[in-house]
């Protein structure tokens, strides 16, 4: 039996989502979201943090490794799951990351999928997209979505995935599972052979080139229904980032092929629930005639409003599910402060909700049943300020899947904006770094040929993290006019106070509590 079962079935035990294994730290466990180390174990040799993954990896994932540095495959354990195991090298040496993926696929009601997500279930054709960062839940989402089918529809369904997750034994469905590496070359080829093999439903794990988004849609425009994943925020940059992966010249035939084929957005994001767990909060875009039209026209500036505006037919916004959240007393205020996109808006909604929020205070973390978490390390090895620790962990989290974003994506506008942003203006000094994000920053503002407010937004911030304010406020005002003519009222609001913060020579900062 390979040792690092022992850690699995420790980890199973502790209700952890994540084994984290780093060359010279002892194994972490993510418990709820919050990361912790197993109490008692050791600190990682280099030769044993290498001897635990390479009893678990297949010769063709050594050999992926020894290329690449880094490789993705599955391991299943009788009797606890199975695991997406990610073994990369850093500068300690080997380390690697197991997520459990649970062997019962949630119920729609246990993950709170709204209403316009059964009925994307319903579809015949077209594109939909689940959006989010990194460990935001999609891959368990789209399960779910999958499983509805599945119950419901008499159906064929393929899967393409790195790996496979979630494991679907057919009921009313026929369902293939193939796995990149192991079963076919890659995305594109396996979407490119799936169109001769009588499909009704595909899901694509991942869209991670121009050539598999391009097949996605023509796919779902030839009369089947696409089911994808993509690494972005909101709906909006959703549709703006499937566009601009696309060359300049081909970018008006895909509005226009985008408009046709897209039938909905569900960007997500998990919250810490209480008093213990994560829960999605989901934003959702339906695709209506005036949502199409703003795709084709190119005005996915407007499509926010339609999200607003449009309950009645299944969408909400990231605020809307926070305050419902809220309301509902899963998630604490700061929680759904601190995984807002429009922090002003939501403070807004709060207010007119009677929501009190103290942004000036650092709340006592909310009562939980830890008795199935691994104990803590000893006193003298635990962090000075776990209140600080417990705060920043959301910002930390955002700023991990930022740069793995940007690594996977140097291209993409905006991965490199969010991670110059989070560098930036990030309320941890260990994290701030001003020449990384002012790098980025650039290379997003050459790549969207300066028509991104948010980016002008980024490269104001980074000045100011580099301590030249003059520069900070010249595009603060550039990326204010540029968000008022193109209508995003709160982006301008942002703009407007962080152009008095730097002319009073004061960089922006995140607020996520106190210094």
């Amino acid at each position: 039996m390979p040792d690092i079962d022992h850690l699995l079935r420790t980890m199973a035990a502790a209700e952890a989502s994540d084994l984290h294994l780093t060359t010279s730290f002892p194994p972490f466990l993510r418990v709820h979201g919050d990361m912790a180390p197993i109490a008692g174990l050791e600190p990682l040799t280099p030769e044993r943090c290498q001897g635990l993954l390479a009893e678990i990896m297949p010769a063709d994932n050594v050999r992926e490794f020894e290329e690449r540095s880094d490789t993705d495959l599955a391991y299943e354990l009788a009797g606890v799951g199975r695991f997406r195991v990610n073994v990369f090298r850093d500068r300690f040496g080997v380390g690697g990351v197991l997520r459990l993926i649970p062997s019962v696929i949630p119920s729609p009601e246990q993950l709170g999928l709204p209403r316009a997500v059964h009925d994307f279930c319903s579809l015949t054709k077209g594109l939909v997209v689940v959006t989010g960062p990194t460990g935001s839940g999609k891959s368990t989402t789209l399960a779910a979505m999958i499983d509805i089918i599945n119950r419901t529809r008499p159906d064929h369904i393929i899967t393409i995935e790195d790996p496979i997750e979630f494991v679907h034994r057919p009921r009313r469905c026929l369902i293939n599972q193939r796995e990149v590496h192991s079963h076919t070359k890659n995305f594109a080829s396996a979407l490119r052979a799936a169109l001769r093999e009588d499909p009704d439903i595909v899901l694509v794990g991942e869209v991670r080139d121009l050539e598999t988004m391009e097949i996605a849609i023509e796919t779902a425009e030839t009369g089947h229904l696409v089911l994808c994943t993509l690494h972005t925020n909101t709906a909006v940059s959703t549709v703006n980032r499937i566009v601009d992966k696309f060359p300049p010249n081909q970018q008006n035939q895909i509005r226009t092929m985008l408009a046709d084929s897209l039938k909905g957005v569900v960007a997500q994001t998990l919250c810490k629930r209480i008093p213990k767990g994560r829960v999605a909060a989901m934003e959702v875009l339906v695709s209506t005639t005036a949502v199409a039209s703003n795709i084709r026209e190119g005005k996915t500036h407007l499509i926010g409003s339609s999200i607003e505006t449009g309950a009645s037919v299944g969408m909400q916004t990231f605020n809307d599910a926070f305050l419902d959240l809220v309301k509902r007393g899963l998630i604490a205020p700061r929680e759904a402060y601190a995984k807002a996109v429009d922090k002003s808006g939501l403070l807004r909604r709060f207010a007119a909700s009677g929501i009190k929020l103290d942004l000036e205070s650092v709340p006592e973390a909310p009562a939980a049943d830890r008795s199935a978490t691994p104990p803590p390390l000893p006193p003298s090895a635990a962090p000075a300020a776990p209140k600080r620790q417990e705060l920043l962990e959301p910002l930390r989290e955002f700023v991990r899947s930022c740069a793995e974003e940007a690594r996977r994506n140097p291209e993409d506008p905006q991965a490199l904006n969010n991670l110059a942003w989070a560098l930036a203006t990030s309320e941890d000094p260990g994290v701030r770094d001003a020449a990384e994000a002012l790098r980025a920053a650039e290379k997003a503002f050459a790549l969207t040929r300066g028509s991104d407010p948010a980016v002008l937004d980024t490269l104001g911030a980074a000045h100011a993290e580099s301590g030249n304010f003059d520069k900070a406020a010249d595009w603060a005002r550039k990326g204010l006019d540029l968000a008022r003519r193109t209508g995003q009222t709160a982006l301008a609001d942002a703009l407007a106070e962080r152009i008095r913060l730097y002319e009073a020579g004061q960089p922006h900062r995140e607020p996520f509590g106190p210094p």
